[in-house]
């Protein structure tokens, strides 16, 4: 066996002959566990939570949105872009036209972006696993409204004989002195209501294409061109490969840029948090270096009999920097099981439940074994310098002259 692992073994488990050395050798332990532990938790929670929030946008957000770089509508028959409807990458398309319109139901209105879209919407999105009340549907003269939205006009999807109506202004000069005769009239009716988040809840509606044309003044013009790819296809190589199609008069974007600030904002905020808890875990982890500075001051015995047994100034540092190790790695593995522990409950019985109106009953929690190795390598990196300095500082100062 390893001589100096064998030893601070031996004085890990051993009873000391002051009480207070075997108590914050404890306390040491326990402050690396938790440490480690609230690590595991709130990454794995930073973690659920960011898929949760992906998993809605991409229910609204396409992998790959197309818009023309100067102007608002573009020809969706333009040669190029029939080209990409034939792409083998591509599993479905949609047609997109949005606007801005002024929404009535009795006495309340509100301003909101119509997004009119064509048949395929759904299949590509996933977009009714959106919808908290009522159904998809846009047959007719039936429109998908934020919950944002409905809840500002007091609508619902239950009410079926009372149609909202949506009001946009006509393209080109009107010479009319009454307002009314400058504006597009359209009475719709609230099939289903859907909650993303409230930059979507209170933004959209979502409604059929020809009908948007028809309310905003448009023929066959779309302002997007939004596509699906298939599951096998390398997303960064098929957006480069649209982007050389159509050229510099087109933006296009995945999924990530059309939410780039979501995903920045997501990153940071998981960064910051993983931060100030390896800050705290650097402060709980002072309990190691305030034990070994006892235990060195202890063993002061031991060290001259080790020393005249032949053992160098190397080897009994080594003795007790293993023994700090050995504290850190103890409070490490506790806290890992705690916290895998924690999350796997979270997970299988839902013990911290949100309150309604989420999109979620239960908080989400997913756990990456990417962060589970940061954690011991953060965890470990932080042991061994908070047992290197004390055993260096004490034996440069004291060891030597003992020995």
């Amino acid at each position: 066996m390893n001589l100096p692992f064998f030893i601070a073994r031996r004085y890990l488990i051993s009873k000391k002959s002051h009480n207070a050395i075997n108590i914050i050798s404890g306390v040491s332990v326990i402050g690396v566990c938790i440490g480690t532990m609230a690590l595991v938790i709130v990454l794995s929670a930073f973690n659920g939570l960011t898929d949760l929030v992906q998993s809605l946008y991409n229910s609204f957000s396409p992998d790959i949105s197309v818009t023309i770089k100067h102007g608002k509508t573009f020809n969706p028959s333009a040669n190029e872009i029939q080209s990409l409807k034939t792409m083998e990458d591509i599993a479905y398309y949609t047609e997109v036209m949005e606007g801005n319109a002024l929404l009535k139901f009795n006495d309340k209105q509100c301003i909101a972006t119509i997004k009119g879209v064509s048949n395929s919407f759904r299949k590509m999105s996933g977009f009714d696993t959106l919808i908290r009340e009522g159904s998809f549907s846009l047959e007719k003269n039936n429109i998908i409204i934020g919950k944002g939205i409905a809840n500002i006009l007091e609508a619902s999807p239950k009410e079926l004989f009372k149609p909202i109506s949506i009001y946009a202004p006509k393209r080109g000069n009107t010479n009319s002195l009454n307002p009314e005769d400058g504006m597009n009239e359209m009475k719709a009716y609230p099939a289903g209501a859907f909650t993303v988040n409230d930059e979507f809840d209170y933004k959209y509606v979502i409604m059929d294409i020809d009908k948007a044309r028809q309310l905003l003044d448009y023929t066959n013009e779309v302002t997007a061109m939004e596509l699906k790819l298939s599951p096998t296809a390398n997303k960064e190589e098929v957006q480069q490969h649209i982007i050389s199609i159509l050229g510099n008069n087109y933006v296009v974007k995945n999924r990530e840029q059309q939410n780039e600030m979501l995903y920045k904002t997501m990153k940071s905020e998981k960064l910051w948090v993983f931060i100030i808890l390896v800050f705290i875990l650097i402060i709980a982890t002072f309990n190691v270096i305030g034990s070994l500075t006892m235990l060195i001051i202890e063993k002061k015995k031991d060290i001259v009999i080790l020393n005249n047994m032949g053992a160098d100034v190397k080897l009994i540092r080594r003795i007790f920097l293993v023994e700090g190790i050995l504290i850190t790695t103890i409070g490490a593995f506790l806290g890992l099981v705690l916290g895998m522990l924690v999350c796997w409950l979270q997970i299988k019985f839902s013990l911290v439940n949100l309150s309604q109106g989420y999109v979620v009953d239960a908080y989400p929690i997913k756990i990456h074994s990417l962060d589970i190795l940061l954690i011991i390598f953060i965890v470990l990196l932080i042991g061994f310098f908070a047992a290197w300095y004390p055993v260096r500082l004490f034996t440069k100062k004291n060891l030597i002259k003992i020995v």
